[in-house]
C-alpha cells in the first residue's frame, strides 16, 4: 500500500519527500571530527548518490548542464561573492573556524585537501541547488524559495556571520542556478570561494582585523 502510494506521488512531491529524508539522515549521521575524507565520501552518498539515482530514475535533470548562459553566470556569481570571501577572511570569527579541516600552505598538502573541499562543496551544491531548486524548476523561481531554511540549520555552529548570511545566500545562489538551469554558478562560487578562504585564513589578514570588525559593527550580530 505505502509503496504503491509513493510510486502515485507527482515528482515535486517525491523529490521534496527525497530531500526531507536525505536532510534529516545527513543530520542524524555522525561524521567524526576532524575527518575530511570521511566527510567528503558521506556528503557524496547521500547528497549526490541518492539524488542522482532519483532524477535518473524519473528522467529529471538536477542542473548538471554546462553552456554559454551557465559559464557567463558563473563568471558573474563568483566575481559578486569575491569580496565577500576576502574581507571575510579577515575576520577574527572566521579566522579561528576555518580551515575547518586540518591543512597547510604545503601544495603537497593543500591541493589533496582543495580536492575534498571542492566535492563537499559538489555534493552540497547537488542537493540544495539541484535536487530542491533546478530539479523543481516547474514550479518557477519560488523554487529558490525552498531549502534556505533547510540550508541555514545545517550551517549552525559555523561563525554567526555565515550563519546569518547562508539563508539569503542560498536563494541568491538558488536564483543564478534556477536562470541557468544550470548548478554550475553556485559550485564555482561556493567551492572554489571556500578553497581561497581556507588559503587566505593560513596567512596573515589581507586587512587589519579590527578596521573590518569596527566597519562591520552595524550588524545586528558578533561579529
Amino acid at each position: 500500500m505505502l509503496r504503491r502510494r509513493l510510486s502515485d506521488l507527482p515528482w515535486l512531491h517525491r523529490a521534496l519527500l527525497v530531500g526531507g529524508i536525505v536532510g534529516a539522515a545527513w543530520s542524524l549521521w555522525p561524521i567524526p571530527g576532524g575527518s575530511l575524507t570521511y566527510r567528503a565520501v558521506h556528503d557524496a552518498l547521500l547528497f549526490i548518490l541518492i539524488p542522482g539515482a532519483l532524477a535518473v530514475s524519473h528522467g529529471r535533470n538536477l542542473g548538471w548542464n554546462v553552456d554559454r548562459a551557465a559559464l557567463r553566470n558563473t563568471l558573474l556569481l563568483a566575481l559578486f561573492v569575491l569580496p565577500f570571501y576576502l574581507v571575510g577572511s579577515s575576520l577574527p570569527s572566521v579566522r579561528s573556524y576555518y580551515p575547518m579541516w586540518h591543512t597547510s600552505t604545503d601544495l603537497v598538502e593543500f591541493l589533496p585537501h582543495a580536492a575534498q573541499q571542492l566535492l563537499v562543496v559538489v555534493a552540497a551544491e547537488t542537493y540544495y541547488r539541484g535536487l530542491l531548486c533546478v530539479g523543481i524548476r516547474d514550479i518557477g523561481r519560488k523554487s529558490a524559495l525552498i531549502s534556505p531554511v533547510l540550508y541555514a540549520f545545517h550551517h549552525f555552529g559555523k561563525p554567526p556571520i555565515e550563519v546569518v548570511l547562508s539563508a539569503p545566500t542560498d536563494v541568491l545562489f538558488g536564483l543564478v542556478d534556477y536562470e541557468s538551469n544550470s548548478i554550475l554558478p553556485s559550485i564555482v562560487a561556493h567551492g572554489f570561494g571556500l578553497i581561497l578562504l581556507d588559503w587566505l585564513v593560513l596567512h596573515p589578514p589581507l586587512f587589519p582585523p579590527d578596521d573590518v570588525v569596527a566597519a562591520l559593527q552595524w550588524l545586528p550580530i558578533p561579529i
